[in-house]
């Protein structure tokens, strides 16, 4: 039980990390168009990630399937400008409704990436487990509850600009949108395959 809990604060750490915070810039774009009065749906996005991001984990540690890491480290911030881009987009076709489909295939596709890419570095770990099942379930339920947490400060961050300071929601979702390109362009610049 002990090396449960072990991964679970190894999973909380994942994405809370501030020096990694690709996790926190994915979250944070996929969430920024949300309301807490739909909090249900990006809650459920955030669990489809972790199942996402545990089963590419999974692949690896069982090694079903392995990726380039130099393409997935690429690919992480792609996933998160596109997400980002999106939200512009929607904001430019003055759209207030959240297109789900999009963000649920973001967020499987952003999970299976993301997994792949800390799975050299989770195989270590695992290289003395001989049960890899409860490790796995504790770095996901990290991974979960951290996600929550963030997803529930995005959509505090957006109740207090769009209910308390009366700032308009499409203009929140562009101002934070393009925020969040901003930050995730060096690390594109930084991971382009050469």
């Amino acid at each position: 039980m002990q090396d449960f809990f072990f991964y679970v604060k190894l999973g909380l750490e994942h994405v809370l990390d501030p020096v990694a915070y690709d996790h926190i810039l994915f979250l944070a774009a996929l969430a920024v168009p949300f309301t807490f009065k739909s909090w249900k749906n990006v809650v459920l996005l955030a669990t489809i990630f972790t199942i996402a991001h545990c089963t590419s984990l999974a692949c690896s540690v069982y090694d079903i399937y392995t990726v380039d890491v130099a393409l997935i480290e690429f690919l992480i911030p792609v996933t998160i400008a596109l997400t980002a881009l999106f939200n512009l987009y929607q904001v430019a076709r003055n759209r207030e409704y959240i297109n789900l489909s999009f963000h649920l295939l973001a967020t499987v596709v952003f999970g299976l990436v993301h997994g792949f890419g800390f799975s050299n570095y989770f195989n270590l770990l695992m290289a003395e487990e001989e049960n890899k099942l409860g490790p796995l379930l504790g770095f996901a339920t990290g991974i979960e509850l951290s996600q929550v947490t963030i997803i529930f400060i995005v959509l505090g961050v957006a109740y207090l600009f769009q209910s308390v300071i009366k700032l308009n929601s499409r203009l929140f979702v562009g101002i934070a949108s393009i925020l969040i390109l901003l930050v995730t362009i060096p690390m594109l610049l930084e991971t382009f395959p050469k």
